[in-house]
């Protein structure tokens, strides 16, 4: 395998994990309400759950300022490299592409991604996260 196949397959592999961070972000809102109605455990498990924050936060935060997710840079500076700045020659980088990035103007990412936020902090207070276990519990 040639350094630009090497660098293409990097660049999606980068991209499917971009498209799995994105599907624990919203599918973790979404079992976390499911959960609430099905008594599910381990949504309110505070690791989750800080994480699941956590990850919508950088988000939010990063398009406020309007800066380009690390994920994206990194994928496209893999691809540049490879002498492929498009995503038409690997049918997953094409899908997973056509799934993940809109053409939309930067405000209505941020409007996005904060109502999206906000919904995930109002589930803190809906489905409440257990406590950490203290050091002295077994």
């Amino acid at each position: 395998m040639d350094r630009a196949s090497l660098l293409l397959l990097a660049a999606d592999a980068l991209l499917f994990g971009h498209v799995l961070f994105v599907t624990f972000v919203v599918l973790g809102l979404v079992l976390i309400f499911a959960g609430k109605f099905r008594n599910w455990g381990w949504v309110r498990n505070p690791g989750f759950r800080i994480t699941h924050l956590a990850a919508i936060g950088v988000v939010t935060l990063q398009s406020w300022f309007g800066m380009i997710c690390p994920l994206t840079t990194w994928e496209m500076a893999l691809r540049e490299r490879a002498g492929d700045a498009t995503y038409s020659g690997a049918f997953i980088s094409h899908w997973l592409d056509a799934i993940l990035y809109y053409q939309a103007p930067a405000w209505v990412f941020a409007v996005c991604y904060t109502v999206f936020a906000g919904i995930v902090v109002a589930s803190w207070f809906w489905v409440r996260p257990r406590r950490f276990a203290s050091p002295n519990q077994s």
